[in-house]
């Protein structure tokens, strides 16, 4: 079992950011993990491993090949294609404390390795965002359009194209699940096809300009991402999104937001993008003494995603705007800080409230 942290309130943290350093999802991570960091006076270090799973690797090993006084006191990684072995036994032999957000250990790997702080010593836990439930709320609210709107298909039954992430990150995985869990619960539903996009906007557009030619009757598109959706979205030709066929996506960028507004997108679920921010906060306890395996359970999976309407897109601008994310006060949500807090509660929409 690791040992907690002496109290103390200084520490810093290096989170290794798999996406592109100018990928609107990933900026917002890294913003409200900024926020997170200033709120609570953690020092904060982020690195971009521009969605190439073996820099995220490479980056593991330069900053647990620092001299020991330059490595960061904690590691925040988001395992993503298989990197976690190789990751995690890098910032085991250094000794660095590891934290996985976002993305958790898959089946796979919890065979082959356990819970955290069993073969891992230095694996303290995880906080991932409920993804299943993205997949599930928009999916369910496009069916629910697509009835409202009468878009069935000569056969009296609702085609839906469905354009995932990538095969193997577990938030993808999820994702997908719950998509499948709305389609059965509907009935009258069916997945002409589920293509992969590697969370590509120019992938999407090309694979989904095939899939529109090869079922006509499709009227249902849901996307993993927003950009997913965008690059779907672009493929469409003559035909109008939100009236011609329904769109889905997920994500909370600006431009996201506003296709929610114009109805060009007719279903919206984001938050997660925040996971990291929690994160910063359960680490924040655990360096002083609060930890989260006692009361919260190691591998945390948490509701995070809130399923956006046009006025909740035009709240959601308001207050993040085009920045992503204003300079939010984390303390409340911190149990060291506030004892009454027996519970952590990290849904975005606490954020949005009036």
């Amino acid at each position: 079992m690791v040992g907690l942290p002496v109290w103390g309130w200084a520490f810093s943290v290096t989170f290794i950011n798999p996406g592109h350093h100018d990928e609107a999802f990933w900026v917002d991570a890294s913003r409200g993990m900024q926020s997170a960091a200033r709120s609570l006076g953690i020092d904060l270090e982020i690195v971009y491993a521009e969605r190439d799973v073996l820099q995220q690797i490479e980056l593991t090993r330069e900053v647990t090949a620092r001299p020991p006084a330059a490595r960061p006191d904690y590691l925040i990684l988001s395992v993503e294609k298989g990197s976690f072995a190789a990751q995690m036994t890098l910032a085991e032999a250094a000794g660095i404390p590891v934290f996985l957000a976002y993305n958790g250990l898959l089946p796979s790997e919890h065979q082959q390795y356990g819970l955290p702080r069993e073969h891992f010593s230095e694996l303290l836990g995880s906080l991932t965002p409920e993804a299943e439930d993205a997949g599930y709320l928009t999916a369910k609210k496009l069916i629910d359009a697509a009835r409202y709107k009468g878009l069935s298909a000569p056969d009296g039954r609702f085609h839906l194209l469905a354009l995932s992430g990538d095969r193997s990150t577990d938030s993808s995985i999820q994702r997908n699940e719950g998509m499948r869990k709305a389609v059965a619960e509907a009935g009258d539903v069916v997945v002409d096809q589920l293509v992969q996009t590697d969370w590509r906007q120019d992938v999407a557009a090309f694979k989904a300009g095939q899939l529109y030619q090869r079922y006509p009757d499709a009227t249902l598109a849901w996307s993993g991402s927003d950009q997913v959706a965008f690059g779907a979205m672009s493929a469409l030709g003559r035909r109008i999104p939100g009236k011609d066929v329904l769109f889905s996506g997920v994500n909370t960028s600006a431009e996201a937001m506003q296709a929610v507004i114009s109805g060009k997108l007719t279903a919206l679920a984001g938050g997660h993008f925040m996971a990291g921010a929690w994160a910063l906060v359960v680490l924040y306890d655990y360096q002083h003494g609060i930890d989260f395996a006692d009361s919260e359970g190691l591998e945390m999976a948490r509701p995070m995603f809130t399923l956006f309407s046009p006025a909740k897109a035009r709240r959601y601008l308001a207050i993040f705007g085009a920045s992503g994310v204003p300079s939010l006060d984390f303390r409340p949500f911190s149990k060291a800080l506030n004892p009454a807090v027996d519970h952590y509660d990290f849904e975005l929409a606490r954020l949005l409230e009036p």
